[in-house]
Formats: C-alpha cells, sequence, structure tokens
C-alpha cells in the first residue's frame, strides 16, 4: 500500500511539473548590484515642509555616517522625505541607527535610508519568546523551536531559491511542504504513533489540497497579481516568475500550518480516548474524536478567517474609502485571493479531522492496552 501511495505521488508530481500551465522560463539576475551598509544619523542639517501634489510632506537633511563596509566611517548627505498622517513616528534623530542603500546602478552612487535598524530589538524579543517557550514547554518546546527553525531553512534554502531559479513554483512549494511535515511534526510532538499518524494523516489531506487549490483557484479566474509584490515582481528581474503558481504554492505552504494543528490535536483525542477506556473499539473511538474534531473545525475556521483579515486591514481601509460597493470589493483579485486562502484552508482542515480521525480510530482501535 505504502509503494501505492509513493508511486502515485511521484507520478502526480512528475505530470504536473511538465505541465505547460505552470512553466516558466529561466530568470536571469541584474548586471549591478545594491548594497547594503549599517549607518548613523550624526546630524540633522535641515528639515522643511513642502506641498507635493497638493499634500504637504516634510523632508529631512540628515548627515549619516557608514558604520560598516568599505565605507565605513564615510559620511553621506540624504534627503529623506516623510510621508505619513503621524510624521513624528517616522522622522529620524540623532543617534538613530539605520540601513543604507548605496546605488551603483549610474556613474556616482546614490545613497540612500531605507529603514531604521531593527534586529537587535527582533533579537531580544525573540529571546523573550524563546525563554517563555522553555520555561512552560520544557524539551517540548525546544524540539518545536527547532522543527521551527527547519522550517524556515527549507523555505529559505529550497523553495525561494527553486522559484528564483525558474521550477515550477507549485511544485516546489509541495515538495518542500512535504519535507517540512516529515521532519516539523517529529521534532514539534516527538516520535511516538500518534505523530506517525498525525503524518499521514497531513500528507493525505495535502495531497487532496492540492488540486482542490487548482481547482478553486482555476474556478475564480485568478492570476496571482492582486497584491502589490507580485506587480513589482512582474515590473522587476523576476517578471518571469509564474504568479498563479505563486499563489498556488503560497495556498499549499498556508495549508500545511493549518494541518499542524488538526491533525496531532485529533491523533492525540482518539489516543487519550483509547487509554481511558480500553474497551472502545474502531467505531466508539472514530464518533467520539469526530465529534471533538467538529469543535476544533468551528474554532480553527473561525481563526483561519480572522488571520487573513487582520493582515488585510491596511486594503480593506484603502476600499472602504474609494467608496467601492461591496461586489465590486469582495470581485477584486486582492480579496478573492484571501477568501480563496481561507476557504482552501478550511476545507483542507474539514477533511483531515476525518481522515486523521479514522487513521487514529482504526490503528489504537485494535489495540488492547495503551
Amino acid at each position: 500500500m505504502r509503494r501505492l501511495i509513493s508511486l502515485a505521488l511521484f507520478s502526480f508530481l512528475l505530470v504536473i511539473s511538465h505541465s505547460q500551465a505552470f512553466a516558466q522560463e529561466e530568470i536571469t539576475t541584474p548586471t549591478y548590484r545594491d548594497d547594503y551598509y549599517r549607518g548613523q544619523v550624526t546630524k540633522i542639517l535641515d528639515e522643511h515642509d513642502t506641498e507635493v501634489m497638493g499634500d504637504h510632506q516634510i523632508t529631512q537633511k540628515l548627515l549619516v555616517e557608514i558604520t560598516e563596509g568599505p565605507e565605513k566611517g564615510k559620511e553621506v548627505e540624504i534627503d529623506q522625505p516623510v510621508t505619513s498622517s503621524q510624521p513624528d513616528d517616522l522622522k529620524f534623530r540623532i543617534g538613530d541607527t539605520v540601513v543604507v542603500l548605496r546605488n551603483q546602478e549610474f556613474d556616482q552612487p546614490l545613497y540612500y535610508i531605507m529603514d531604521q535598524y531593527r534586529l537587535p530589538s527582533l533579537i531580544w524579543l525573540f529571546g523573550v519568546f524563546f525563554i517563555l517557550t522553555i520555561i512552560f514547554a520544557g524539551w517540548t518546546g525546544l524540539t518545536a523551536l527547532i522543527g521551527l527553525a527547519f522550517n524556515l531553512l527549507v523555505i529559505v534554502s529550497y523553495i525561494i531559491p527553486q522559484i528564483i531559479a525558474g521550477e515550477n513554483p507549485l511544485v516546489v512549494s509541495f515538495i518542500g511542504g512535504v519535507g517540512i511535515a516529515l521532519v516539523s511534526l517529529y521534532f514539534a510532538h516527538g516520535f511516538n504513533k500518534r505523530t506517525s499518524i498525525a503524518l499521514v494523516g497531513t500528507l493525505s489531506t495535502l495531497v487532496i489540497a492540492l488540486p482542490l487549490s487548482m481547482l478553486f483557484v482555476g474556478v475564480s479566474r485568478l492570476t496571482g497579481v492582486g497584491t502589490e509584490e507580485a506587480f513589482f515582481l512582474q515590473l522587476g528581474t523576476l517578471g518571469n516568475i509564474n504568479l498563479k503558481g505563486l499563489l498556488l504554492g503560497g495556498i499549499m505552504i498556508g495549508v500545511l500550518g493549518v494541518l499542524d494543528d488538526v491533525t496531532t490535536a485529533q491523533s492525540a483525542a482518539v489516543e487519550e480516548l483509547k487509554k481511558a477506556n480500553p474497551r472502545l473499539g474502531f467505531g466508539e473511538l472514530y464518533r467520539r474524536g469526530l465529534s471533538i474534531g467538529k469543535e476544533h473545525i468551528t474554532s480553527l475556521i473561525n481563526t483561519l478567517a480572522l488571520a487573513y483579515v487582520g493582515a488585510s486591514f491596511p486594503v480593506l481601509l484603502i476600499f472602504h474609502v474609494s467608496q467601492q460597493p461591496v461586489w465590486a470589493i469582495l470581485n477584486s483579485e486582492f480579496i478573492a485571493e484571501e477568501i480563496v486562502r481561507t476557504l482552501v484552508g478550511s476545507v483542507a482542515l474539514i477533511l483531515a479531522v476525518p481522515i486523521t480521525t479514522a487513521l487514529a480510530a482504526w490503528y489504537f482501535g485494535k489495540q488492547r492496552n495503551l
């Protein structure tokens, strides 16, 4: 049975990887590059208010000292516009550490301030998160963090480079997602029977979610250009990336995050039911486990929808201010993409509950004593 599943999965990946619908050309790299350095604001030379297209804009003239790299110690003057309804939050002050961009496209390099330098603050925040995880979750929390690090490593070292190299975004994301599930589930939840059952449930549902996402995106006639980031990808050096495949790949990774939660919870619930009453067989374990799963489904669907809405707040406000009718807002590519993401994720977790519950009830139901 395992050989048949592996063969079917390999054949499916082989077919879609050669599909013309998701083919893309090899991507070229630019002939020039930008350099990024840390710098420190040493002096505010000027600050004035100008009018740009009827709006007031504050411009700061800053003296910035480069603090690293071959130009360490060099001072450059940078005109920094501040375009915000709350300019005081974006103004730079003496002593601020900033990220400086040195553009080498022209004969004379141009310098820009890209952003505040935040990495030290982020490291402190991660340290708080790490300590709290270890205190309240112990060894399990540490292994979960190792699994998280592996997930990020797969995304940064495999998925993104492969997509940039011109590979099929959907296939790359699916393969990377399978690799993430195989390793991170065991790191997060331990090497035990319930985790193995959760893994089988996750992979089974992920295989179902792949054609399901293709169907949903196809029926909705989404192209993957609904975000500002996708628009810039088309204009930049990565313009040959298949945005529809990229959208589908992103949906796959999002679905995987949902499945991790629901499959491990269902497997654990069924095992605990069996431990509480060893006489329970497959039918009773499945029925009781499914009852628990229904509560899990309702809470996760709500969480999933609110997560997408929260991440889209700025765009929703823009749509509201534009006074577009509701049907036009829902019809927009950006909103439609988020709706499809939510629907695919929700359908996947709904299917994952009976699949994982049945697997766990079958396995634990035949065990006499746990």
